[in-house]
């Protein structure tokens, strides 16, 4: 999707590159960028502030409130912090056996995406569209009478992406699926996970549920 990413060359050799997804947060849209990386040869020139400059720039004429961006390291959010980003969001974590029986039954992306709207915490952000296009390749969807899941099986373990409502059902969850074990991402408290860059003077939101890792 070149409509949705940005580049650095340098001599006719890809140097830089990072991706995006729309997303909307009160009906404004924003930006999850996603594996921005510089190749091994470029690195330590800052062509990355660079290209997230361009980016911000680009995105900022185009029309967007906002991006967000979840680092995979304590390095990374030092990184982002220096260019201006701010975390946002955090989650918790679910580790479990799996005990017990619920209800619960497959959905497609599309109702997938209207009950999440309806689950998603206060400040949160909307991901549909090519989200769940691309989500749906690694993950399937589940729902139940309290609770919403979007999960992929590894073997014997349940690797829960989200799980909105009932948290306290995740060891029915992971046995009524089969599996032995589980770990669910959800709303809460326990790390810090997505950061956020204003592009204009808009609140930040205060949940990010997916990343694509």
């Amino acid at each position: 999707a070149p409509q949705r990413s940005r580049t650095v060359t340098i001599d006719g050799q890809l140097a830089a590159a990072l991706y995006w997804f729309d997303c909307s947060y009160l009906e404004k849209r924003i930006a999850y960028l996603y594996a921005v990386a510089t190749a091994k040869a470029y690195r330590r020139q800052g062509l990355c502030h660079r290209l997230m400059n361009d980016t911000h720039r680009h995105l900022r004429e185009q029309g967007y409130a906002g991006a967000i961006l979840v680092p995979g390291s304590k390095a990374l959010f030092d990184l982002y912090g220096g260019m201006g980003y701010r975390v946002c969001s955090d989650v918790a974590s679910i580790s479990c056996s799996g005990e017990g029986r619920v209800d619960c039954r497959t959905i497609d992306k599309g109702e997938y995406a209207v009950l999440r709207r309806t689950m998603l915490p206060p400040g949160g952000v909307v991901q549909e569209g090519e989200n769940l296009d691309f989500l749906e390749r690694q993950a399937q969807f589940y729902v139940g009478p309290d609770f919403l899941l979007a999960a992929r099986r590894e073997g014997e373990h349940l690797h829960g992406l989200e799980l909105l409502g009932n948290t306290s059902a995740a060891a029915a969850i992971v046995s009524t699926l089969g599996c032995q074990s589980g770990q669910f991402r959800t709303p809460g408290h326990d790390r810090p996970f997505a950061m956020y860059y204003s592009l204009g003077d808009e609140c930040a939101p205060t949940y990010f549920g997916f990343a694509f890792d």
